[in-house]
């Protein structure tokens, strides 16, 4: 640890500086605390990793892999899965009681919105009837958008703790959840959660698992993560009802990738799951679809942060990273399948992640230009972390230099946001969330188009192509007394009922074949408003429809601007255009000239507002006499204006579009 003597400034100088130094925290990672003492600025090094106990390990190395255990906690959103995780990392004694809130939320975006955006894994110690067991835990998202999460949790696992709320029962993610584990072949274990509420109906929620998934209820257990009651009983029936993991320490090294995420000091780092073989430090692994080579430089368990060890066996989940470090966050491919060097012929490739399909598209710009590197290597680092997310850079004549980024909903794209600007100290001009759509020409040659700007615009232009649009089957779970409230925004959203189903004597299951367009149109939270919060909402994809779409356009004094246009149906354009010249008229000066500000489907004007022109008063200076005389200085002074006009051109200044673009 370093201190730089400052004993010449006064206590508010070094105050300023140090307030300084911290906002560079996102610039220099090494700036992680500061303190003052004796008038001495006091930097402390990032700690490093700890190192498990001789006497940890020890036991670790006991536990014959027929008593590993790898299980996940799949729920809907907010059914306690973080709660029941932290339960079981204090009965395990991994943590001590009473300490922070839901610990596998590491990130800050998780604790502000009381969600899990990231899969986080745990490795536990359990003693059961007198043997030692070794539990690997994941705490999975519960939320649609990050389904990519959950599917590579269940590569990691064996079996599954299918979680619902005694209050709410069964809902719209806990089916989904529900069939991607069971194609998956996990071992399903159910357990009711929020026993101790008021409301709470735990019968019902046994039914309903009974009855749709075929659960045996008398293997489930009833638990409040809450309060602690009956968490005890939980892992003793992970213990003797889920599968042990498969594999041989002395086959070939075979693992597959599932996740990773980068360190300034140590590069990207691995997490992995061994189905054979062993991991040290100094071995020379490579991967099979890039043939890279690597040395190994760490293994460890996250336990549950990350905790080094001497080596990981087959059955194990742990990270890893390399020395040299691995500096190319495009190395790291998840799904990849990693093994000694000579080894690549003797064991079969593990079967990769289906690569998710960004749903959702938004162009993402700095709000200061000078940024765009520093931006360009921090959205990198977060793309390595979340690989559902797609970067392709593009430029606007009114922002500058920016990316098009892909997402699998607009909860995830809001998340992706918080997350650059608390962990990197980015800020972003983001424009209004766009769907993919498709053209097909006369030839049928397809073209998937995400850019609003790069849509065809015009009637002449939509003779030679038919215009698609993505469809989603939603499927909504709702108390039956919103059900009429519930149809009425399906409808209003130009949807098509698919089915309606009486879940139970209370619960309505409705599908809805939906645009996506409309759903990222803030759907979820109307559907929220209406149902007081009861409704929950689960999508797939439904392929792509004919449709009637166009470009909607903003132009000022006839000129586009291409940051501002978006493809909608065309009985949404006439309405949001008036919409668009009423808010960016706001944020337009004032010039020497009127300015015009249009919005446009090809050559028909849709919307019009007019930034009137700042005028002199040309008459001021007239006394008396014919009224011809002040008649020809206005005609003059109108002469004037339209030439300026025509020869004058509209800044549109970085605060107007940033002002337009806020939500």
């Amino acid at each position: 640890m370093g201190y730089l003597s400052l004993p010449f400034l006064l206590p508010s100088q070094r105050t300023t500086i140090s307030s300084r130094l911290f906002r560079l925290r996102p610039l220099y990672p090494c700036l992680n605390a500061r303190s003052f003492q004796n008038s001495a600025i006091r930097f402390v090094a990032p700690t490093a990793y700890s190192k498990i106990t001789p006497e940890l390990e020890k036991r670790i190395n006991a536990v014959p892999l027929d008593r590993f255990r790898n299980f996940c906690i799949v729920a809907h959103v907010d059914h306690g899965k973080s709660t029941l995780s932290d339960r079981l990392l204090e009965l395990t004694g991994t943590i001590e009681p009473g300490g922070n809130k839901q610990i596998l939320d590491k990130l800050d975006v998780e604790r502000e919105r009381g969600i899990t955006v990231k899969a986080q894994t745990c490795t536990m110690l359990y003693n059961y009837k007198g043997d030692d067991y070794l539990l690997h835990l994941v705490d999975t998202p519960g939320h649609v958008d990050f389904r990519a999460e959950v599917l590579s949790s269940y590569r990691s696992t064996d079996s599954a703790l299918l979680l619902v709320d005694a209050s709410q029962g069964i809902q719209a993610q806990t089916v989904a959840n529900f069939f991607l584990a069971f194609a998956q072949g996990l071992t399903l274990l159910p357990v009711v959660n929020k026993i101790d509420l008021p409301s709470a109906d735990p019968e019902r929620a046994l039914e309903q698992m009974r009855v749709n998934f075929e659960l045996d209820p008398t293997n489930a257990v009833l638990v409040s993560a809450k309060t602690g009651l009956n968490v005890e009983k939980v892992l003793p029936a992970v213990c003797e009802n889920a599968p042990a993991p498969t594999g041989s320490e002395s086959a070939p090294l075979k693992m597959l990738l599932i996740d990773s995420w980068y360190d300034n000091f140590k590069g990207v780092i691995l997490l992995v799951r061994l189905f054979d073989g062993v991991l040290k430090p100094g071995d020379v692994i490579t991967a099979l679809s890039t043939r890279k080579k690597y040395t190994v430089g760490e293994v460890g368990i996250m336990h549950p942060l990350e905790t080094s060890t001497s080596a990981l066996r087959a059955g194990q989940v742990g990270y890893v990273y390399f020395n040299p470090g691995m500096k190319n966050t495009n190395e790291a491919k998840i799904g990849d399948t990693l093994t000694h060097v000579g080894s690549e012929s003797l064991i079969e490739p593990c079967e990769g992640f289906e690569e998710p399909q960004p749903m959702v598209f938004v162009g993402a710009f700095p709000t200061d230009q000078s940024e765009f590197t520093r931006l360009d290597d921090s959205i990198e680092q977060l793309v390595t972390n979340d690989r559902s997310v797609t970067l392709q850079k593009e430029a606007s004549e009114a922002l500058g230099q920016g990316w098009r980024l892909g997402f699998l909903g607009t909860l995830h794209a809001s998340v992706f946001e918080d997350r650059l600007r608390q962990e990197h100290g980015g800020s972003l001009i983001i424009t209004a969330p766009t769907v993919p759509y498709k053209i097909r020409d006369k030839d049928g040659k397809e073209e998937i188009i995400s850019n609003p700007a790069l849509f065809p615009s015009g009637e002449d232009a939509f003779r030679n192509v038919e215009r698609m649009e993505p469809m989603v089957l939603a499927t909504i779970t709702v108390p039956e007394e919103y059900l009429g409230k519930v149809i009425e925004l399906c409808e209003s959203n130009r949807g098509t009922q698919e089915s309606i189903t009486f879940w139970t004597a209370t619960q309505v299951i409705v599908k809805y074949r939906l645009p996506l367009a409309q759903l990222v149109n803030d759907f979820f939270g109307k559907l929220k408003g209406i149902s007081k919060g009861y409704a929950s909402l689960d999508y797939e994809d439904a392929g792509y429809e004919k449709s009637d779409i166009c470009k909607l356009q903003l132009l000022v004094n006839k000129i586009p601007v291409d940051a501002i246009s978006q493809v909608m149906h065309r009985s949404q354009c006439q309405r949001t255009g008036k919409a668009w010249v009423a808010k960016f008229k706001e944020f337009v000066q004032r010039e020497q000239f009127e300015v015009v500000i249009q919005a446009a489907v090809g050559k028909l004007i849709v919307a019009r507002e007019t930034v009137k022109a700042v005028r002199k008063d040309v008459t001021a200076k007239l006394y008396g006499g014919d009224r011809t005389r002040r008649m020809k200085l206005l005609e003059k002074q109108k002469e004037g204006k339209k030439k300026l006009q025509s020869i004058g051109n509209v800044t549109i200044e970085h605060k107007a579009m940033q002002g337009f673009l806020a939500k």
